[in-house]
């Protein structure tokens, strides 16, 4: 019994130094780990005409930025996937991204300042192409309007589909 507590005495004081370490910090004696292994924000960036988007993840927290001459905008979420970024005619900015509950999102920023954005499941993507909801075409400059095709999916009370504007609805 004496010989096995006189090991834990031994034990504890030799792990000692080991308890006062701070997170990070490598230990007395050992080497300091890469860069790669550190917690150092994982970046991505993408620049689309006058806009441009970055972000930045830090263990489970993704932080992404919409730059613009309206403005700047920044997210910060826990995310399961993304946020991704696509440009469109050189001149769309695409953010897609799906939250940590599994619902995704898909965001259109212009030049302009303005944008639009829809949950995932209002979005389709055929042939490449983007096809949103129909109320979204008056939204979007008529310079930039033919970078999207269209759907009649979405019928709402709120936001309803007008009968001329069916014309332009791919399904």
């Amino acid at each position: 019994m004496r010989r096995a507590g006189l090991l834990l005495l031994l034990a504890a004081l030799l792990a000692g130094p080991a308890h006062g370490q701070t997170k990070g910090s490598p230990a007395p004696g050992s080497k300091a780990p890469s860069p790669q292994a550190t917690n150092a924000p994982a970046a991505n960036a993408l620049t689309c005409g006058v806009l441009k988007a970055e972000s930045s993840k830090t263990a489970a927290t993704s932080t992404w930025t919409i730059s613009g001459p309206a403005g700047k905008t920044t997210e910060i979420g826990v995310l399961r996937a993304g946020p991704r970024f696509e440009c469109l005619e050189g001149a769309i900015l695409v953010v897609e991204f799906t939250s940590s509950a599994g619902h995704s999102f898909f965001d259109a920023y212009f030049a302009d300042g303005t944008n639009i954005g829809y949950g995932r499941q209002q979005i389709d993507r055929r042939g490449g192409r983007f096809v949103l909801p129909i109320q979204a075409k008056p939204r979007i400059v008529q310079s930039l309007r033919a970078a999207f095709d269209y759907h009649c999916r979405l019928d709402m009370p709120a936001d309803p589909i007008p009968a001329a504007a069916r014309a332009d609805c791919i399904f």
